[in-house]
């Protein structure tokens, strides 16, 4: 059995003590991931962003809302796990200044200045020690597999499964499996459930077992 790290659902970034950046991940390919895992017997703790989702009970649930308190908890938690799936779709950018005060309209436009969060998974991938592995997550909406192969090695991940934004709040995902040098380990669509049971089946095969 394994302990396996899974992060899930969006992040916030706020931009005023009342609105933020943020994106319509559900968390549910997060949790058909943890259900799968579970069923092949590990154990599992997800560091999840806000969902409406329910989480399968026997895994341990760490709530987080930013970017930056998932990369906190991920690389805290990480050292007491065999490996980590990064399923979450993290904020990729947060505004360079925060309003203390809520924003008021003027009737004029006004600009926020972005400036990029750090990558959890990309962080998980270079502090992973001998025996551990890291699984990241490539949604692209162009040259899925080109960009997903580019940040398999960026990140260095293990493996890396790309998908695209039809997978956003969906009940279904297509997703292709990419091993080193953008093999394609498997492609697989369907429910997320189906999805989720093929990738574990694949990552127990390919890296659970192999350490």
């Amino acid at each position: 059995m394994s302990r396996i790290l899974i992060t899930s659902g969006p992040t916030r970034q706020y931009l005023d003590p009342v609105r933020y950046l943020t994106n319509a991940s559900s968390g549910r390919m997060g949790a058909a991931l943890a259900e799968a895992a579970i069923d092949l017997g590990h154990e599992v703790v997800i560091i999840s962003g806000p969902v409406a989702i329910d989480y399968p009970s026997a895994a341990q649930v760490i709530p987080i809302l930013t970017t930056d308190e998932m990369l906190d908890a991920a690389t805290a938690t990480f050292a007491d796990c065999e490996g980590a799936i990064g399923a979450a779709a993290p904020c990729d950018y947060m505004p360079k200044r925060v309003a203390t005060e809520k924003i008021s309209k003027t009737g004029d436009p006004i600009s926020i200045e972005l400036i990029e969060t750090p990558d959890v998974v990309a962080m998980l991938g270079q502090i992973k020690k001998p025996g551990q592995w890291v699984v990241g997550f490539a949604l692209e909406t162009e040259d899925q597999r080109f960009r997903a192969t580019v940040k398999l090695q960026k990140k260095h991940c293990d493996l890396i499964v790309s998908n695209g934004p039809t997978a956003i709040d969906s009940d279904d995902n297509s997703v292709e499996l990419l091993g080193p040098g953008g093999r394609v380990i498997e492609s697989i669509s369907g429910n997320k459930s189906h999805v989720a049971n093929r990738l574990l089946s694949q990552f127990d095969a390919l890296l659970i077992r192999k350490t």
